[in-house]
């Protein structure tokens, strides 16, 4: 007869082989899934890109793979610029990880006013160029983002080419509270950004996320969700960061003198 201390190695043999073997699959399967979750996430940030350029409805169920790639390619120009100077500056602006360069002490700076909570900024960032088919620029679309009640917010931020009027604000990776603080992907919401100045006469960032109706119907004005007033102060404080002078402020300025021509 087999004594206890025999049966409890084989088993504990049988349960590490186990182990190993189902690991050894788990570690393919990531292997082998990654280039394909690579090229889903690439062609996600490309789709809603886009949609804040007004070129393609993110929702629709008609957008087709090849439509986003093939639209995108044609429309869309990524560079690459110096948060800092403003410049446009040389590199691969497609395969730049700008989540990857904010965490790391070489690439990035901590913010002397973080009011969207972002920690770190990048010293490089991307922007988008998009042009029609003359190859008339027609928007520049800038990424931000900033915390909001439950966590950080992602957006593109879509400007005409005078960089003070808005074409579409798209968030495209939140984790607030759905039918509150989610309601920043509502597209009744989003149409509201429509045609919204962000900067006042003297140049000083003047885009208001408010309860106040008379400000909300004004030029500079948008309406705050109902019931999210924390997501709302996030989008407000996420968008005064990201066109303040630690931002976008000095590409901004550029922009305007001519620097896109």
């Amino acid at each position: 007869m087999a004594s206890h201390k025999d049966s409890f190695g084989r088993t504990l043999f049988i349960v590490v082989g186990l182990c190993l073997i189902c690991a050894v699959f788990v570690s393919t399967a990531v292997v082998m899934l990654k280039p394909t979750q690579e090229e889903n996430k690439q062609l996600d940030k490309q789709k809603y890109i886009l949609e804040a350029a007004s070129l393609v409805d993110a929702k629709a169920e008609k957008v087709s793979k090849a439509q986003i790639i093939d639209t995108y390619k044609k429309y869309v120009e990524a560079r690459l610029i110096d948060i800092k100077t403003g410049e446009f500056i040389a590199g691969d602006a497609e395969a730049f990880d700008q989540k990857k360069a904010a965490r790391d002490v070489k690439t990035s700076f901590v913010p002397e006013n973080d009011i969207a909570s972002v920690k770190r900024v990048a010293d490089q960032a991307v922007v988008y160029l998009v042009h029609d088919d003359a190859g008339k620029l027609t928007s520049v679309i800038l990424p931000v983002h900033g915390y909001g009640l439950w966590s950080t917010m992602y957006a593109f931020l879509a400007v005409e080419p005078d960089m003070n009027t808005v074409k579409g604000l798209v968030y495209y990776d939140q984790g607030e509270t759905p039918g509150l603080g989610g309601e920043v992907q509502n597209p009744k919401w989003k149409h509201l950004w429509h045609g919204k100045k962000l900067y006042d006469e003297q140049g000083r960032v003047a885009i208001s996320v408010t309860k106040n109706p008379a400000v909300a119907a004004s030029i500079h004005g948008v309406d705050a969700l109902s019931g999210a007033t924390l997501t709302s102060k996030g989008v407000q404080h996420s968008l005064d960061f990201w066109l303040g002078k630690e931002g976008f402020a000095t590409f901004i300025e550029k922009a305007r003198n001519g620097g896109l021509s």
